[in-house]
């Protein structure tokens, strides 16, 4: 199984991912530097990463979703490819239009970095199949602009069509119904603002995230 894990300027959790993929893998995922063109051959699975590309100068993840790797990655997604994007990269995945809604300043206008409880809203999705739909289970946050915002109407739709992956237990950020990830109509693209990969390890303090990758990559293997 080849993994990728796409690395911007401003990208600090690259490592993290890099560590849960390898893990449940057994193989280290390769590096794709954002301004290459292409992704490795018969890539299975792409991470895009947290962090803060660009310095979050203009919008967080408004620049880096012009980078040119950013083509490659919406290509394979409408292939099928499966795509998770964590904190900058859920904010890269909504200005690249890979999924709806945006990202803004959180409510309180704070630097949110604690554990967090969320709530299992859709577990039949590749990344979610290892939860109990109504589940709810602990996750770290580390954000500034991670109060997820979208109109009326597409709210509607998106939980209307099951894509909602993850509600926050409690207001964490302002964000709109209290979403905290969210899937593509196709199910194969999850951005979401709490950092699964860093609750891989009971010595870190919990194992939680460790099931999204393991739910996502063992469909794979």
């Amino acid at each position: 199984m080849k993994t990728a894990v796409i690395v911007f300027p401003g990208s600090n959790c690259d490592r993290d991912m890099a560590v849960a993929l390898e893990q449940v893998t057994g193989r280290a995922p390769a590096m794709v530097w954002h301004r290459e063109t292409e992704l490795p051959d018969g890539v299975d699975f792409i991470a895009l990463p947290g962090g803060f590309s660009y310095g979050d100068y203009l919008r967080s993840g408004a620049m880096a979703a012009r980078s040119p790797i950013l083509r490659a990655v919406s290509d394979a997604a409408g292939r099928g490819v499966p795509v998770l994007g964590v904190c900058n990269g859920f904010q890269v995945l909504t200005e690249a239009q890979l999924l709806p809604g945006a990202l803004m300043r959180n409510a309180g206008l704070n630097f949110v970095c604690r554990s967090v409880a969320l709530t299992v809203e859709n577990s039949q999705s590749l990344f979610t199949a290892s939860y109990r739909a109504g589940e709810t289970i602990n996750i770290p946050v580390a954000h500034h602009d991670g109060n997820y915002f979208a109109d009326a109407a597409t709210l509607d739709r998106i939980e209307g069509e099951g894509r909602v992956a993850f509600r926050y237990a409690d207001s964490v950020n302002g964000s709109a119904r209290n979403i905290a990830g969210v899937l593509n109509d196709a199910g194969n693209v999850l951005g979401m603002m709490p950092h699964p990969e860093r609750a891989i390890d009971r010595a870190h303090g919990g194992t939680d995230g460790l099931r999204l990758f393991e739910a996502a990559l063992g469909v794979l293997a």
